[in-house]
C-alpha cells in the first residue's frame, strides 16, 4: 500500500493510502495531491538514502509521496 503524507505542524498527516489495482483509491489520492499543490505544497518522492525528487503528478507505483511547504529564506 502507498501512502501520501504531508509535513505540517503535527509532524506530518496521511491525506490518502492506495494501491495501484484500486482505481477509486487511486484517483481519490490524485485529488489529494492536487489539492496539496493548488495550496503551494511540492510533492517529494525518495529516489535513494538521502536524495529525493521533486514530482508534480503523483507516481502511483511510489512506496511513499512527501508533500512539504518550500523553504523560506535566501
Amino acid at each position: 500500500m502507498s501512502k501520501l503524507v504531508r509535513m505540517d505542524q503535527s509532524g506530518h498527516t496521511t491525506l490518502a493510502e492506495w494501491t495501484a489495482g484500486d482505481p477509486a483509491s487511486v484517483e481519490a489520492a490524485v485529488q489529494a495531491f492536487r489539492e496539496q499543490l493548488d495550496l503551494g505544497y511540492f510533492g517529494m518522492v525518495s529516489t535513494g538514502e538521502g536524495h529525493a525528487e521533486q514530482v508534480k503528478e503523483l507516481p502511483v507505483d511510489a512506496p511513499l509521496v512527501i508533500l512539504r511547504l518550500p523553504i523560506s529564506g535566501g
